[in-house]
């Protein structure tokens, strides 16, 4: 059985950061990309980011220079460090590999 796992987030000021991990099992981690996607309350969910199996990232517009997303393929986890967070950023944070999606752990940017 395929889970993900993800953690991390929280409430934060902006201009915070925080760090989402998002840890597998039951699947071959290292032979698929990290999808990484948010849904805003009440808006449709949207691409944040992706990790490729040869580590290769791509990043949204809106998020780039201030996301950064790894791998540590040994531990079945992927990462997303997020900085300079923005009341933007608030959002659902799902992890999705193959076609698995995590749970979400919910990111909150706020005053």
């Amino acid at each position: 059985q395929v889970q993900l796992v993800e953690s991390g987030g929280g409430l934060v000021q902006p201009g915070g950061s925080l760090r989402l991990s998002c840890t597998a099992s039951g699947i071959t981690f290292s032979a698929y990309a990290v999808h990484w996607y948010r849904r805003p309350s009440g808006k449709e969910r949207e691409f944040v980011a992706i990790s490729t199996v040869s580590n290769q990232t791509m990043y949204s517009d809106s998020v780039k220079g201030r996301f950064t997303i790894s791998r540590d393929n040994a531990r079945s986890s992927a990462y997303q460090q997020m900085n300079n967070l923005k009341p933007e950023d608030t959002a659902v944070y799902y992890c999705i590999v193959q076609h698995y999606w995590g749970q979400g752990t919910q990111v909150t940017v706020s005053s």
